[in-house]
């Protein structure tokens, strides 16, 4: 994921993580130093990653660079993409996995999730107003299987076992 972002060097963008879920993706890049704004819809999930970080922020050795790096914003991405300043140079979606035809179950805490959430019915509609919103690049983690978010294609993947990395270009910061 942080390769997908673009992290090289001393670069570390502002990401927004559409998608937050439990915020995996999102402490990961946090821990290699990139601020991150969540959104999360969903509200059992919100109230849930809501806790982790509350107890985050008070552990004496992580507390201080978690409230600097991590926020959570519980919102729906369809409309709060929309609103988000300063704008983020990436914008980070992992939408739920379509389901696959011919495949064994999936692991058993991602079945409580997605029988916590439901289907993620309306992801395609995400991949527009994050292009928009980010200022370098939009990254949409994909299964291997699956069609590209929204049906649009893009040249820039980065491909790893099981899925891949979609990378659409953002809208630059005009002056």
């Amino acid at each position: 994921v942080a390769k997908a972002v673009g992290i090289k060097g001393d670069y570390l963008p502002d990401v927004v993580d559409a998608t937050a879920g439990l915020g995996r993706d999102a402490f990961v890049l946090a821990s290699v130093g990139c601020r991150v704004r969540m959104l999360e819809r969903n509200p059992v999930v919100a109230a849930l990653l809501d806790d982790g970080l509350t107890r985050g922020y008070a552990d004496a050795d992580i507390g201080g660079w978690l409230q600097e790096r991590l926020q959570l914003i519980h919102a729906s991405s369809l409309t709060a993409l929309t609103d988000i300043t300063p704008r983020p140079q990436v914008v980070y979606l992992d939408p739920m996995f379509p389901h696959r035809q011919k495949s064994a179950l999936v692991k058993k805490e991602m079945r409580v999730f997605q029988s916590l959430v439901g289907p993620d019915l309306d992801a395609d509609g995400l991949l527009e107003p994050a292009r928009q919103l980010a200022t370098k690049r939009v990254v949409v983690k994909r299964p291997d299987y699956a069609p590209p978010l929204a049906d649009v294609a893009t040249p820039n993947a980065i491909v790893t076992k099981g899925h891949r990395f979609d990378i659409y270009a953002g809208t630059p910061l005009t002056e």
